[in-house]
């Protein structure tokens, strides 16, 4: 490999607006972005669930014995 062509690899930083800083290794130094795995609402366990019925469910609901 060519070593002219090659970017620097060194040490980057990543800010979250939440205020979580990770240090990592990147081309760029330093990396701004808007959710984290400390402030997403997958990993916080936030997230609600919309409870739908199945297909099945409907038809039982619909059409099924009471």
């Amino acid at each position: 490999m060519k070593t002219e062509i090659q970017p620097n690899y060194g040490k980057s930083v990543i800010k979250c607006v939440c205020g979580n800083v990770i240090e990592t290794c990147s081309v760029k130094p330093e990396m701004r972005v808007d959710t984290c795995s400390k402030c997403h609402p997958f990993f916080t366990g936030q997230k609600q669930s919309i409870a739908g019925k199945g297909r099945a469910a409907k038809f039982m609901e619909k059409y099924g014995k009471k």
